[in-house]
């Protein structure tokens, strides 16, 4: 998570440099180099493994709403809903296989290499996608470089972080991402402990997390339906937030019932990162400011992000159980709620 926050402003220079494609095929040629490395590589290629696929992963996060806007402008919200899905269920196929995969082969070192393969079946795929497309790079070339677009570019990258950033909307997209992300990551650490402390087994609580995950991928699927009623994002935002509030409602009064509390949650999780993701592409007036846009949100909200699961962690260890950081928990579920209804509402300015 800190490795997105840190690198997740620096991807608008690369894709500059070498243009959204490039990034996102060297982007997937780091996960699966990463992802190796952190596998084979002892105690310094833990680490250093980690950093690289985290870094490569937060360009993806960065890129992917100003792909969607590009390539599928009229689709937006379906697209990133698409996106979404494809993420939590590569999550919880990963969580699923990764340990009868490390019985099989006597090691969580190959269970884990075996997740670098993925990656570069993806970068083939990219790669024959860009090949496919260089007749009609080359055939705009002409024009994006002339000397009028060059300097309407100059122009732009000169003033567009600062519009961006004058911005209230930005920092209201910012917020509902970090949010989220938030509430994501503070459940997906422990959601499996608390359950734990109620009476369920190991296996239970494992189950109940893939639930969480598991769910969100139906859930990003639909609220795209709910992404233009009344010609503003208020209904999704709204109807994408509210489940984890209740869930954490659930949670702190009924802590038995907490399979369906998994469930609740997981409709929340899958569908609050697809309106994120759809709220930046949307909020962006073009290409250049939503890689910006995307580049704050994430930034800024991963590093909220990183806060949620650390906070959960040191409450629980304050007071001995988690009773006071689902109350604070619940709290922060409340506040996306708030949030949504405001960065819903399409910006004037």
């Amino acid at each position: 998570l800190i490795a997105f926050a840190v690198v997740s402003p620096l991807v608008t220079f690369l894709a500059r440099r070498i243009g959204i494609d490039i990034s996102i095929l060297l982007a997937l040629l780091c996960i699966a180099a990463g992802d190796f490395a952190r596998s084979f590589g002892g105690g310094v290629g833990i680490w250093l493994g980690t950093v690289v696929f985290a870094s490569a992963i937060a360009v993806g996060n960065v890129l992917v709403p100003v792909i969607a806007k590009r390539d599928y402008a009229g689709h937006v919200a379906m697209a990133t809903g698409v996106y979404s899905g494809c993420i939590t269920a590569g999550s919880a196929t990963a969580g699923l296989l990764s340990a009868p995969l490390a019985q099989m082969w006597g090691g969580w070192r190959a269970s884990l290499a075996f997740w670098s393969v993925p990656p570069l079946v993806v970068a083939v795929l990219w790669a024959l996608r860009i090949l496919h497309n260089r007749k009609i790079v080359v055939a705009s070339a002409a024009v994006r470089n002339s000397p009028s677009a060059q300097s309407a570019r100059s122009q732009s990258s000169r003033g567009v972080f600062a519009r961006v950033l004058r911005r209230p909307m930005t920092w209201y997209v910012t917020a509902f991402m970090g949010l989220q992300s938030s509430a994501f990551y503070t459940m997906s650490n422990w959601m499996p402990s608390i359950s734990a402390s109620i009476g369920y087994d190991a296996s239970t609580a494992g189950v109940h997390l893939f639930i969480f995950q598991g769910i969100g991928i139906f859930s990003g699927l639909l609220i795209p339906k709910l992404m233009n009623v009344r010609g503003n994002q208020v209904c999704a935002a709204l109807t994408a937030s509210a489940p984890m509030f209740i869930a954490g409602l659930g949670m702190l009064l009924l802590p038995h019932l907490m399979p369906v509390w998994a469930f609740v949650g997981g409709c929340a999780q899958g569908a609050s990162l697809v309106v994120a993701l759809a709220l930046i592409a949307l909020r962006g007036r073009d290409s250049a400011e939503t890689v910006v846009l995307s580049g704050v949100a994430q930034s800024f909200g991963y590093l909220i992000a990183s806060l949620g699961p650390l906070m959960f962690g040191v409450l629980v260890q304050a007071t001995g159980g988690h009773h006071v950081p689902l109350m604070v928990f619940t709290f922060v579920a409340f506040l996306q709620c708030v949030v949504a209804v405001i960065v819903g509402r399409p910006s004037k300015m």
